[in-house]
């Protein structure tokens, strides 16, 4: 085995409940939330040093040439670009990458991350990837359960098996539970989030795939298999999209044999929805989060961004208002599923060039 690992960015997400600010032509992992850095730049830079090789970067056709120049900017530049000619979720995504994994570095050890997540201690993410290194040489699939912060209900749960170790075998992946299960998931050591952040030999989790999901695998193998090839940059071919949508947690890891658990408290967050996104900003003595423009009299726990006009809250507690690209979203801040179903009436109306 080569004694580096190799960080594979998934980048393909739409991020639409960050809606308007993430679109389809520049989704979240584009932009700049609680950092310097945009979420992939930050997510590429976290995963460099002598622990890391270049990274494979999984993304949106129509983001290949922005997912270079953002990387790029931070002095990154990937081993292989692999652009996907429509999404099919995460398990496609993560066989056609480990399928370009086992051409660049057959005998190698390679890690999946989002790119559109953040981390606030990396030393013990390296810390936690440095643990599980030797469980991916010997063929197991390592998941990392990340320790949670409160009962959250948006995230899938994994349970580790007995043991005392570092690392050990996984007992139950869990659904997103309600709200009583949840408080007593976090209660119990054994439980973690399942962030969807992967550790495997490549060799290994495509024998896998082919036995536990065949049908995603032999369409996303074809897809790399007859892509087209231009310098660092591998096109699926439309073999990719005839495989089934399906998540790589019920496609594969809720089903192998091989799954292997590292506990790991690094100060995640998926900054998948505003509230997220108010919570890990900075706020003011009134819990307030502003970027841009914005005038707060008399007003709480609010989060608004504009990206020009002046933005003024008076009087009012825990709202989103987000002026962006010419489109002005108001909600509660705690009303994160009405933001996608937003979307879903913007689609439904035909204003698909609101998206």
């Amino acid at each position: 085995m080569s004694g580096k690992i190799t960080p594979i960015l998934m980048s393909g997400g739409a991020g639409t409940r960050l809606w308007p600010l993430s679109r389809l032509a520049k989704p979240k992992q584009f932009h700049r939330l609680g950092g310097a850095q945009t979420l992939i730049q930050a997510t590429a830079l976290r995963v460099t040093g002598e622990m890391f090789n270049p990274p494979i970067v999984v993304c949106a056709a129509a983001h290949a040439d922005l997912t270079r120049d953002q990387l790029a900017q931070v002095g990154i530049t990937p081993r292989a670009l692999i652009a996907e000619p429509a999404p099919r979720n995460t398990a496609a995504a993560s066989v056609a990458a480990a399928a370009v994994a086992a051409e660049i570095d057959p005998e190698g050890v390679f890690l999946l991350l989002h790119a559109d997540n953040l981390v606030s201690d990396v030393p013990a993410m390296h810390r936690a990837v440095e643990a599980g290194r030797a469980a991916a040489e010997a063929g197991e699939v390592v998941i990392f359960s990340l320790k949670p912060t409160g009962p959250e209900t948006i995230y899938g749960y994994i349970r580790a098996g007995a043991g005392e170790g570092l690392v050990r075998k996984v007992a139950q992946f869990v659904e997103k539970p309600d709200l009583a299960t949840a408080k007593r998931f976090v209660a119990d050591p054994d439980y973690g989030w399942n962030a969807g952040m992967f550790m495997f030999g490549a060799a290994a989790f495509l024998a896998e795939c082919r036995k536990l999901a065949p049908a995603i695998s032999a369409a996303a193998e074809a897809g790399v298999a007859k892509a087209a090839r231009r310098g660092d940059l591998i096109a699926l071919s439309p073999d990719f999209l005839t495989a089934p949508s399906e998540a790589i947690d019920t496609a594969i890891m809720e089903k192998t044999a091989h799954a292997s658990v590292v506990g790991a408290d690094i100060g995640w967050s998926d900054v998948g929805n505003w509230n997220a996104l108010w919570e890990g900003s900075a706020q003011d003595g009134a819990r307030n989060v502003a970027d841009g423009d914005v005038v707060l009299v008399d007003s709480s726990r609010n989060l608004a961004r504009t990206d020009g006009p002046v933005v003024v809250l008076a009087g009012v507690e825990d709202l989103v208002v987000v002026v962006e690209n010419g489109v002005v979203l108001v909600t509660r801040r705690e009303a994160t599923a009405s933001v996608r179903a937003a979307v879903d009436a913007l689609k439904a109306k035909g204003r698909g060039e609101l998206l």
